[in-house]
């Protein structure tokens, strides 16, 4: 085994201190994962065994048997876990029939006792010894490089929360999305439930355009500024955001306040009108607000929000062409003819968007990132997530996002609603430009949805996630309806001449 140097070593002080680097551990353990677990009879090597897999399960009564006599336990749970102690093996050549193989292809292995099996566990396994000192046990981890990274990870998040006072705070996961940041939930021994952000820094990735990499080109938020300066700003102009409790900016750690578990669907998955309109309403009253496009993050750092520019909105629009329209011809490019063709038609029609009203956009408001507090009034029965990726531009663009939801399907009937109840709000505001507004919702639907249907073939093809390409025919409903406006008359020529869009899409 290839390890770092250095091991990790810990010292547990009593048992509540062996439970949470179980949690800790819990966390950072992948499918794929075998931990072996050393040391005397009673060092700890059950009870740390049995909080881990209490912790991943998010079940602290659930029953975790010895499996001395049985030689391994298998739990079915968020990661499958199979919980191995050779303690009785007569030869190591047994652990195949076991079934450790297939085990570990499926999930996480925990193993006891590994040296009577020494010369058949896997060479990038994480061994963890214990070992008693005084009244506590010392805890000594070695792993290979990118292993012992994502514990010590877990272990800076620990100490991050006993900054902040909630050292011996219970942790959970909770979620992770398409951007590698991921989400604990942590709760404090008093206090309630509070939310972990996070997000590790990440090196740059190839230049894509302009020898600039895709989220610098995008304007996507590389670090936690953008999240607390969004957050602070609308939270003080009467919005749900969470609240800030505590950053650490270089790490990339956050603790934010939980504002609740409901959304936007019912148990099948579909839309609740209801909430639909209160978040069409949300966001009708955002768009009525100016806000500055410099703002602060916490006390020294001031966030200036991007422009959604040109060479941003032609660079999404562009994944139909590099990624869509192979995929729709069986691998055949589109012709240098039909890309210039295409690119020119979205130079007009950005053209056509310089009298458009520019706000602060939120950029993905749908779904997933909306939190419904039925409980509350206004604005506030509407929770907000997910906007650090914010720009100044187009506030069509957010109305398209939500009204043509990308993950539900929103019937057409809904979808008028949606639209007429934001029109109507934004009518009784003064100023408003209805005619232009619904330009550039065209506009912006066709250039979000024409993104979306290159995304869903590129995490088909380059990210290995088919789940995606379900979206696609409602993506194409959805863009042929943008196409409908006069204003897009060159596009929606152009891609039926491509074949992307016909009136049976």
């Amino acid at each position: 085994m290839t390890a770092r140097d250095t091991p990790i070593a810990l010292f547990l002080a009593d048992e509540a201190a062996t439970i949470r680097l179980s949690e800790d551990l819990a966390l950072a353990l992948k499918a794929g994962d075998c931990l072996t677990l050393s040391g005397d009879l009673g060092a700890g090597k059950s009870s740390l065994a049995r909080a881990l897999i209490r912790a991943i399960a998010d079940d602290p009564g659930l029953e975790v048997p010895s499996p001395t006599f049985t030689l391994v336990q298998s739990y079915d749970i968020r990661i499958p876990v199979s919980h191995f102690d050779l303690y009785r093996l007569a030869d190591g050549s047994e652990l195949e029939e076991l079934g450790f193989d297939e085990a570990l292809q499926n999930g996480i292995c925990l193993v006891e006792w590994p040296e009577m099996a020494q010369h058949e566990m896997p060479e990038d396994r994480i061994v963890l010894a214990l070992e008693h000192e005084g009244q506590g046990r010392r805890v000594t981890i070695t792993a290979p490089e990118k292993k012992a990274e994502r514990i010590e990870r877990v272990l800076a998040i620990r100490t991050f929360l006993g900054g902040l006072g909630y050292e011996t705070a219970s942790r959970r996961f909770l979620t992770g999305d398409a951007s590698l940041r991921a989400y604990e939930a942590v709760y404090p021994a008093t206090g309630g439930r509070k939310i972990l952000m996070d997000w590790p820094p990440l090196p740059e990735g190839p230049p894509v355009l302009d020898g600039k990499p895709y989220p610098k080109v995008a304007h996507l938020a590389e670090n936690a500024y953008p999240f607390v300066a969004i957050a602070d700003a609308l939270r003080e102009r009467g919005f749900a955001t969470p609240e800030i409790y505590g950053v650490d900016y270089p790490q990339g750690i956050l603790l934010i306040e939980d504002l609740g578990t409901e959304g936007v669907l019912d148990g099948a998955g579909l839309p609740i009108a209801e909430r639909y309109r209160e978040s069409v309403a949300c966001l009708a009253q955002l768009h009525g607000m100016q806000i500055p496009q410099d703002i602060p993050a916490g006390k020294d750092h001031i966030h200036h929000i991007p422009d959604f520019d040109r060479t941003a909105m032609k660079m999404e629009a562009r994944l139909l062409l590099d990624w869509h329209l192979p995929w729709k011809r069986d691998g055949a490019a589109a012709t240098e003819a039909e890309r210039d063709e295409y690119l020119a038609i979205w130079d007009a029609l950005i053209d056509q968007l310089a009298e458009a009203e520019k706000n602060l956009l939120l950029r993905d408001f749908h779904s997933p990132n909306i939190i419904w507090r039925g409980e509350k009034q206004g604005v506030q029965k509407i929770g907000l997530i997910d906007f650090q990726d914010a720009m100044i531009g187009p506030t069509s663009y957010d109305l398209a996002s939500i009204a043509q939801d990308a993950r539900v399907t929103i019937e057409p009937p809904l979808f008028r609603e949606l639209m007429d109840g934001y029109l109507d709000i934004r009518r009784s505001q003064g100023g408003f430009d209805e005619a232009s507004f619904l330009k550039s919702w065209a506009i912006m639907s066709a250039q979000r949805n024409c993104k979306l249907a290159g995304l869903w073939v590129r995490l088909l093809q380059r990210d290995g996630k088919p789940g995606y390409l379900k979206h696609m025919p409602r993506t194409l409903v959805y863009l042929r309806v943008a196409l409908e406006h006069e204003a897009l008359a060159p596009l929606r020529e152009w891609c039926a001449r491509a074949g992307i869009v016909t009136s049976e899409s």
